[in-house]
């Protein structure tokens, strides 16, 4: 029988039957568990809970999100219900680092990320080029104190234009307001160039090499109005030594910024991500 896959992430209290409850929903409509991954909090008592599972294709989804509400309302769940085969629809934020740009560029055209990126936004005109290369529409929006709402208001237009699922700042250097912020709650990663909350601002890097550290880092994390203090996704770190110049710290920086972004875009993609009350989140690797 031909089937189609679907995800669910769901947090609760913890209590006894939640995952007797969902697999038994899955069951009963001629479903099959291929996956299944949760967690318990032992210090607030939520349970988190993250199910691969597959449908006869007859099972729309609109009745599958209609009947699981009576086990999400008896449980109190703050759920999500979504096809594992639908891509997601990316945006990328870029200034004039175009690393990461061009690294999540090229697994999206290997078929690494289950996305593709329908729009490119710079303050700058640097990738324009790259973006004409890949096909992606290009959009210079040129950031300035006086354009900033402006501008803010072109990226609205530019989301629900290509109708953008996330946004991800890849190397953008330009803050977003607190209420475009709250336009896309979990829907804008961006990647730290450091380990939060170290060497924040300008030249992270030649901080560090100031500093004499032995460990670089990149934090990737979604992004809320309190700048860089986000729930964070994923980081990853490289080793490094005194023999190090700053340059080479950049450019071991960029593999590792490159690293953690992707992880993180792919985890949110694949909704292997639950954000705890837009503090921290739970990952399901």
């Amino acid at each position: 029988m031909e089937s189609r896959r679907y995800i669910i992430n769901l947090s609760c209290e913890d209590r006894p039957g939640i995952i007797h409850d969902v697999a038994t929903f899955v069951s009963s409509r001629g479903g099959n568990v291929l996956q299944s991954s949760q967690s318990t909090d032992e210090v607030t008592g939520k349970f988190f809970l993250r199910m691969d599972f597959e449908l006869p294709v007859a099972v729309s989804l609109e009745s599958i999100q209609g009947d699981f509400r009576a086990i999400a309302d008896l449980h109190r769940m703050k759920w999500r219900l979504a096809p594992a085969d639908v891509k997601g629809k990316m945006l990328v934020m870029v200034s004039q680092y175009g690393h990461c740009l061009n690294d999540l560029l090229f697994r999206t055209t290997l078929g690494a990320l289950n996305a593709d990126i329908v729009a490119i936004v710079s303050n700058h005109e640097t990738f324009r080029g790259l973006a004409d290369h890949y096909s992606v529409p290009f959009f210079h929006l040129p950031v300035t104190p006086g354009t900033r709402l402006e501008c803010e208001q072109q990226l609205l237009m530019i989301i629900d234009e290509y109708r953008v699922d996330l946004v991800v700042l890849a190397r953008y250097m330009q803050i977003l307001s607190e209420s475009l912020c709250k336009r896309l709650p979990g829907k804008v990663i961006n990647i730290h160039h450091s380990f939060l909350p170290s060497f924040k601002g300008a030249r992270p890097y030649h901080q560090a090499h100031a500093r004499g550290v032995k460990l670089i880092g990149a934090t990737a994390h979604y992004v809320t109005s309190d700048l860089d203090e986000g729930p964070i996704i994923e980081q990853e770190v490289a080793r490094v030594d005194h023999g190090m110049s700053p340059n080479e710290l950049v450019a071991l920086g960029r593999d590792v910024e490159c690293s953690a972004l992707s992880r993180a875009v792919k985890w949110h993609l694949e909704e292997r991500i639950i954000l705890d009350e837009n503090r921290r989140t739970v990952v399901f690797r």
